[in-house]
């Protein structure tokens, strides 16, 4: 259960008409997907799943954004055992990168999870070519299609038809589903299946929080659009957890695109303690007092507990309004609630700030930049 210890105002007829409004958005299938999930999709992912691992050392991840962040983020917070271990690519244009990927891989045995709706975002689709070419060399045109899993378009797209004429194993990316709020569906499931999470139980944590979350996660939303209108325009997102990281990566994400539109929005920065108590530390003590600190505050161990206690009293000494929130437990079922208390509080703040949570029309911007110079 997540617990928070903060109780703002909230206008709770303005907040049944934005629940509403999510709920009817064309984009708002991520609302009921726990309680929803296509149960044939699921037993096709977890039977690829279990051939991957049997056939393969690596599972190489393609994706960028919203298709690798809230998967890797679980993957790394649990750090669950499998033979075969997950690789990365495709999320920057570094050609160091790159080459360090195909390093790693080498001649072992391998697979490729290429995730992308539309087949043509160029991070993710150089990296796709780079790997295609090396499982053709290597097993030859027929087993390496039989190598590769595209989740994508249901329908449509470079990726969609290339996987249809190539024989691909196909995974959908939900129509009404955007790409940050997409890692409880075939998206995250697979990638984590293959990892060793037991999806079964994330999918059961999600499900149980469609209900129990909605009063903290409205709750988090008002108390942040509070702060903001005192000029509080910084979120400092902070865990105890150096495994959770990647788990702060996606939250700067998920708000971050969801809510920075129209000059609106809270700009989300992370830290983890208590590493960054020695180099951001002083700044979130004793800087600008224009930002808020939110603790995530997962189960753990009695030293750190004192940690996450000295810092809560520390940092409201100095003048720093500090959330707090309580996960249930550090294991599928509890990243499953807090996934959802997420995805749910993220989205009834950007309609709090009369923004459009699911869209980002800003990152297309140095897109048409990079292809007039390309």
């Amino acid at each position: 259960m997540i617990t928070i210890n903060f109780d703002p105002k909230v206008d709770e007829v303005k907040t049944a008409e934005i629940l509403k409004a999510i709920a009817h958005d064309k984009m708002g299938g991520w609302l009921t997907l726990p309680k929803r999930f296509d149960m044939g999709e699921f037993v096709r992912i977890k039977e690829a799943a279990k051939k991957i691992q049997e056939e393969s050392e690596y599972l190489v991840c393609i994706g960028i954004g919203g298709s690798y962040l809230g998967h890797r983020a679980i993957i790394e917070a649990l750090h669950p055992h499998s033979e075969t271990k997950i690789i990365y690519a495709g999320n920057s244009l570094s050609r160091r990168e790159l080459d360090r990927a195909l390093k790693k891989v080498g001649d072992h045995d391998f697979s490729v999870n290429v995730i992308s709706k539309s087949g043509t975002t160029l991070e993710p689709a150089i990296a796709f070519g780079e790997f295609k070419k090396k499982l053709i060399e290597k097993y030859g045109e027929e087993e390496a299609a039989g190598r590769i899993y595209a989740t994508t378009d249901r329908k449509q797209g470079a990726l969609h038809d290339e996987a249809v004429a190539a024989g691909y194993t196909m995974f959908v990316v939900p129509d009404n589903i955007g790409g940050r709020y997409s890692v409880l569906s075939a998206v995250g499931i697979l990638p984590m299946a293959v990892a060793g999470v037991n999806v079964d139980k994330l999918l059961e944590g999600a499900a149980e929080a469609v209900e129990k979350v909605v009063e903290p996660a409205t709750k988090y939303a008002w108390m942040r659009y509070s702060l903001a209108k005192k000029n509080y325009d910084t979120e400092v997102f902070a865990s105890f957890e150096p495994a959770t990281m990647y788990f702060n990566e996606w939250l700067k994400q998920l708000f971050g695109e969801s809510e920075g539109k129209n000059k609106q929005g809270v700009l989300p920065v992370s830290v983890v303690y208590s590493t960054d108590l020695h180099s951001l530390g002083q700044f979130i003590q004793d800087g600008r007092r224009n930002l808020w600190e939110t603790i995530i505050d997962y189960p753990t161990d009695e030293i750190n507990a004192k940690v996450v206690k000295a810092v809560q009293v520390a940092h409201i000494g100095g003048g720093i309004p500090v959330l707090n929130i309580g996960v249930s437990s550090y294991d599928e079922m509890g990243f499953g609630e807090l996934i959802y208390f997420f995805e749910l509080s993220c989205a009834v703040s950007a309609k709090l700030f009369g923004v459009n949570p699911f869209d980002q029309p800003g990152v297309e911007a140095y897109k048409n930049e990079l292809k007039k110079l390309l």
